[in-house]
Parts: C-alpha cells; sequence; structure tokens
C-alpha cells in the first residue's frame, strides 16, 4: 500500500499525557528550531512497517518533517522492499553486514535499530560512539555479556546527551503510566505476587531457500533460533517482564523454571516456558509463555496487592489516589514513544531507556538460563558476579562472526534438555 502522511489522523495533545513527555512551550520550542528530522533506519524486517510510519506520524505530529537519509539492511532485497515503500530513493539504501557502519558516519540524527537482538550490543556501541540518538528494539541482547555492553554503551550516551528509546510501548501507553502512577501512590498497597503472560503463536517461519548461506539462513529466520532472538521468552514475553519490573521498582533476584519443545519445526527455540521470578520480600511472580498454534491466547499482567489489583493497563481495584495529570500526543504507546524520543532529543533532555531495557532483558535471559538448564540462577549471576557460570556465557554465534563470514549453523531442531549441568541436547 502507498504510504501518504495525509492518511495520518492530525490530533492535538489531550489533557492526559506521558510522564517525561510533557510538552511545554519551551520543549515545543526547541523541537521546532529545525523541522528537518532526519533519520536512518538499520533493519528493514517486519517491525519496520510499524516503526517507519510511526516515526514520520510522529514527526507531523511535532510539526516536523522526517527525512530519511539511509535505509540499511543486511540483504539488498529487504532496504530496496522499504526504501520503495516510502518513497526513499533507492540510493539511499546501504547493504552488508556492515551496513550499521556506514549509517554511523552518516549525518541521520536519529537511528532506529530494528535488527534481530543478537546485533544491538555492537550496533548500539558503533551508534552512541558516533554520537546518534538511538531507538533500539526490545530485547538489546541474547545472553549477559551483552547486557552489560547495553548498559555501558547506556551510561556513555548519557554524558554525550544522546536519547535512547528501548521500544517498550507500554512505558508509554496511557493506560499502564496512570496504573504505575497509582500503584507508587500506594493504590493497591506493596505488591505481594502476579502472573505475567505471553501466549500466542510462533509469528513467522523462513524456511531455508536454495542459495542461501548458514549466515543468510540464520538472520532472515532469526526469530527461531535463540542465538540471534533470545528465544520467545525474551523476544516476545520482554515486554510484560518489562512491566513487572517497573511496577515493583526492582528486577527480581533469581529464576527457577523449566519450558520444552512440542511442536515447532525450525531453529531451536523453546514453545513454552514457566518461571518463578523471585522479587525477594516473598514476592514472587509467575512468568509464562507459549508459541503454539490452536491454543488459548492470553498476554498482559495481572498484580495483587495487600490493598487491591491490577491488571496491567487496564482495571485497578484499590485506594483512590491522586496522580499527576500527563500529556500525550497520542495514546497508541508506540507513536508517543517516538513522539518523547524526538522530543527529548530535541529539548536537551534526553530520554535513555539503556539499562531499564537491559535489564529486564537480563530477567528473560536469566529465566532462559533456568529453564535449559534446570538450575537456580540469580540475577546477580548475569551482571555482578563474575564467578558464576553465566556471567561470561555467550552466544554461540555472535554479531562479529557475520562480519568476518565465520557464522556456523547451529543444529537445527536440537534443544536443550535440562540435568547434568545442561549438557544433553535432544533432537526434536
Amino acid at each position: 500500500m502507498e504510504f501518504s502522511r495525509r492518511k495520518f489522523v492530525r490530533t492535538a495533545a489531550t489533557s492526559v499525557a506521558a510522564a517525561g513527555t510533557l510538552l511545554s512551550s519551551t520543549a515545543k520550542a526547541a523541537v521546532s528550531k529545525n523541522k528537518k528530522v532526519k533519520v536512518a533506519v538499520i533493519g528493514c524486517g517486519g517491525r519496520s512497517n510499524r516503526d517507519i510510519p510511526n516515526f514520520i506520524k510522529a514527526c507531523d505530529m511535532l510539526g516536523l518533517e522526517a527525512e530519511y537519509v539511509a535505509i540499511a539492511d543486511a540483504f539488498e532485497d529487504k532496504a530496496f522492499e522499504q526504501a520503495d515503500k516510502y518513497e526513499v530513493s533507492r540510493d539511499k539504501c546501504i547493504v552488508g553486514w556492515d551496513a550499521y557502519q556506514k549509517v554511523a558516519e552518516s549525518d541521520a540524527e536519529f537511528v532506529m535499530l530494528i535488527t534481530p537482538p543478537s546485533f544491538r550490543p555492537q550496533h548500539l556501541d558503533t551508534l552512541v560512539e558516533a554520537g546518534k540518538h538511538v531507538l533500539m528494539q526490545k530485547p538489546v541482547a541474547v545472553d549477559a555479556p551483552g547486557c552489560r555492553r547495553v548498559i555501558a554503551a547506556g551510561e556513555r550516551a548519557k554524558k554525550k546527551g544522546l536519547a535512547i528509546l528501548a521500544g517498550t510501548q507500554r512505558r508509554h501507553t496511557i493506560g499502564y503510566m496512570e496504573n504505575a502512577a497509582r500503584i507508587q501512590n500506594g493504590a493497591i498497597g506493596e505488591i505481594l505476587g502476579g502472573t505475567v503472560s505471553w501466549n500466542g503463536n510462533v509469528p513467522w517461519i523462513w524456511e531455508r531457500q536454495k542459495g542461501w548461506n548458514d549466515a543468510d539462513y540464520l538472520a532472515r529466520n532469526w526469530l527461531n533460533w535463540w542465538q540471534m532472538s533470545g528465544d520467545h521468552l525474551g523476544e516476545q514475553h520482554v515486554h510484560n517482564i518489562d512491566v513487572a519490573n517497573w511496577y515493583l521498582g526492582r528486577t527480581p533476584q533469581s529464576a527457577i523454571g523449566f519450558g520444552g519443545r512440542a511442536r515447532r519445526e525450525s531453529g531451536n527455540n523453546y514453545d513454552f516456558f514457566s518461571l518463578d521470578l523471585d522479587y525477594g520480600d516473598g514476592v514472587h511472580i509467575h512468568s509464562q509463555c507459549r508459541q503454539i498454534s490452536g491454543t488459548y491466547p492470553r498476554v498482559g499482567e495481572f498484580f495483587r496487592g495487600t490493598e487491591g489489583e491490577v491488571q496491567g493497563g487496564g482495571k485497578l481495584k484499590g485506594k483512590n489516589v491522586s496522580i499527576p495529570e500527563f500529556n500525550v500526543m497520542d495514546k497508541d504507546g508506540n507513536v508517543q514513544e517516538l513522539i518523547t524520543w524526538i522530543q527529548s532529543a530535541r529539548s536537551g533532555n534526553p530520554i535513555n531507556e539503556a539499562r531499564q531495557i537491559a535489564e529486564s532483558t537480563a530477567t528473560a535471559i536469566m529465566g532462559r538460563y533456568a529453564a535449559y538448564t534446570g538450575k537456580y540462577v540469580r540475577f546477580r549471576d548475569l551482571i555482578e558476579n563474575t564467578e558464576s557460570e553465566f556471567y561470561d556465557l555467550k552466544a554461540t554465534v555472535q554479531a562479529e562472526d557475520f562480519e568476518k563470514g565465520t557464522v556456523v549453523l547451529p543444529e537445527e531442531n536440537v534443544v536443550p534438555v535440562p540435568g547434568d549441568g545442561g549438557e544433553i541436547r535432544r533432537r526434536v
């Protein structure tokens, strides 16, 4: 479908909106100084079909004009597809495993990092060094060293005054923000426990085509390989885990759990996980997710407190408490987060969600380690404890391997089996 900005509905800022995104007259003036917003995209997969038009809409609502100066992907067909769709000249397409380096050298002010999660720590490092404001879609790593690399890059970004957005749109969705404020002000008392879940289907599978090498297949079918996606526990369910960390105001201390493979016929992900996330002080959150077609779908969060309960961004039963009046320009958190990103960068008060999303990603990785091995895994084993077996545990394929040409495809349809140190692997 041909894209036109006229198809987007122009809306005025409502009286309800996001914390940290208040558009004061001073901020609006700062945003409006330079009408052109130069932006680049790295990664032209399915998510770019939302992020590209949403960025254009966000600019439009701020009275700005998005100018795409680079469309980058490892594969020419993917880059050309998005360039043609959004009327960007093909001479602005950058192709190859090193495309991110060329984007870093471009005059883009904002860069949308929509690559598979395994690439994000390396790409963020390079873009921060180049002085770019970065949207990095969640999750941001597939192993513990990657999470720590993102945290370090985020700290450098703070010193440089760069805006780092995480792609966790619930944090920019009015219902979730209002409930977070109510919880913080005691509406449901102390949270005692709850459940976070993402149960649905396998989103897609790319079968290997003639002429693809191992790197091509791994990158095109990335969703189904844990080395690329972090398994669906991280790739999808991290949204719900992030809400738990947000509402509780801390990360869990440890995880135990299990998972398995039942139906999938591609890659090496599990089909389901069930975890006990221990947040300390007797607070336990049940984290569960599943990707199996024909099963009951449930996506959301539920928390019970000493004086009430809440369903994620939905109904809250508890005490009436006062909360700040927030201002959002769009009720869709996918758009509002981009408005926040642009406004914060242009106003000199840059948002920085690097640590937040790295910690939520690490929570998911902790759960994956626990399920794959059957072991008790602590959060500090990934972030602080250098003596832990998990601290330096890297995925068997790293982002650098693609540029070096040393990618070796992991065994397909062979998954970890817990017990005996997690060394047993079973073909399914």
